[in-house]
């Protein structure tokens, strides 16, 4: 009977912590529905793994090793769509499950650790940690030779740009893909100087048009 409410007990810990990491941190921030299952799913079924080898193992040893590494090695994150920070709660959702998933880790203990692990994706992930980074793929309409010319192509566009990496060149449909990290003007900057180069062109319109999938993240 003590056994059963120790693992009830680290259970609910358990379920505490990954309730949080996934309803108070990551959904509110991420809107993405269709990880949340995924999230507590993986969490859950490595607690239960990981109590059911420590129960066979008694103390742990080489078949709780062994088991784990049996379980973490088929987790294969395959999916396009997910984003280096979801791989960061896919990761720590893991570790949740293990660190409240061994009975001989005193609760106190496993309670503390699943703590520091939730204050530091709250902080990491939080969006008022460097507001303006962003990181996006664009697609742009001409080619641009000169390093300077692109520069001032993208600070039209995005804004500031802090680092970018040319995907591909097309000199037959003459476009190129620019992977770009930059800091977005403050509210109403960008507008102006779209206007402006607009104005200064005389043509009312840009010269290119920027299309591709916006993956924000912080740099």
């Amino acid at each position: 009977m003590e056994s059963v409410r120790h693992l009830a007990a680290h259970l609910g810990l358990d379920l505490l912590a990954v309730g949080l990491l996934t309803f108070a941190i990551y959904h509110p921030r991420h809107r993405r529905r269709d990880l949340i299952p995924a999230y507590l799913a993986l969490n859950v079924a490595l607690f239960a793994v990981v109590a059911a080898l420590t129960e066979v193992g008694k103390s742990g040893g080489t078949a709780l090793g062994l088991g784990l590494f049996g379980v973490l090695s088929i987790i294969r994150l395959r999916s396009d769509a997910v984003q280096h920070e979801e791989v960061a709660y896919y990761f720590s959702t893991l570790v949740l499950g293990l660190l409240c998933g061994l009975p001989n880790l005193g609760l106190a203990y496993a309670a503390a650790l699943s703590a520091v692990l939730l204050a530091v994706v709250y902080v990491a992930d939080h969006p008022r940690l460097i507001p303006r980074s962003r990181r996006t793929l664009v697609t742009l309409d001409a080619v641009h030779a000169d390093p300077a010319a692109l520069r001032a192509d993208l600070a039209r566009r995005l804004g500031e740009p802090l680092h970018w990496t040319v995907m591909e060149i097309d000199y037959v449909r003459d476009l190129m893909v620019v992977d770009v990290r930059y800091r977005e003007f403050p509210p109403g900057v960008l507008v102006e100087q779209q206007a402006a180069g607009a104005l200064h062109r005389g043509t009312g319109t840009s010269t290119g048009t920027s299309t591709g999938t916006h993956t924000w993240e912080t740099v």
